[in-house]
């Protein structure tokens, strides 16, 4: 099953919380794992192309250190991030207190909008992260300077996406107006 599907899935066993049977599902797995491919979902590589695993065959030297450019995505980035600009505190993380509400935004009321987030992503794929790549590249300073702010909003958009499907799922007297949609 493709992420997508996962969190539609996860959101629909979480969305059975409190109902008067017993559910048959983990209620407590299904939270991890909707968490868990929402925060998947926001990374470009991991809806980019089945050829190279999303990243994964392509090898790459970030700075000095080889590694994948899925795992330059996925871990590189952010960890330079953290050292460089906000000395591993990610309370300083902010800047888009006013893009939020636009975040939020998702009218399927019977799913979530997961579709249109892995579309945002495989966009940013094409024009971020593999822009510019080819196999054994260094990436440095030009590649890192560029990318890092699409990662960083891409991690905020995850929580606060996040956040507003668990509301949803939680606040049942909510639930039937609290839109899902992203425009």
């Amino acid at each position: 099953m493709c992420v997508v599907g996962a969190i539609n899935n996860y959101t629909a066993q979480l969305l059975t919380y409190g109902d008067s049977t017993k559910s048959s599902y983990n209620l407590t797995e299904s939270l991890m794992f909707l968490a868990h491919f929402v925060g998947d979902v926001h990374q470009p590589l991991h809806v980019a192309f089945e050829e190279d695993e999303g990243g994964n065959t392509i090898q790459v030297h970030w700075y000095r250190r080889k590694a994948n450019l899925h795992h330059v995505w996925d871990v590189s980035i952010i960890d330079t991030v953290m050292k460089d600009f906000y000395n591993k505190d990610l309370d300083t993380m902010n800047g888009w207190s006013d893009d939020i509400s636009h975040w939020e935004n998702c009218e399927n009321k019977k799913a979530t909008c997961a579709n249109d987030y892995a579309i945002e992503s495989i966009g940013l794929s094409c024009h971020y992260a593999y822009k510019d790549v080819e196999q054994n590249i260094t990436l440095g300073d030009d590649y890192y300077f560029t990318r890092y702010p699409v990662v960083e909003k891409r991690l905020a958009q995850g929580g606060v996406r996040l956040a507003m499907i668990l509301n949803r799922i939680f606040d049942k007297k909510e639930a039937d107006t609290m839109p899902l949609y992203v425009q």
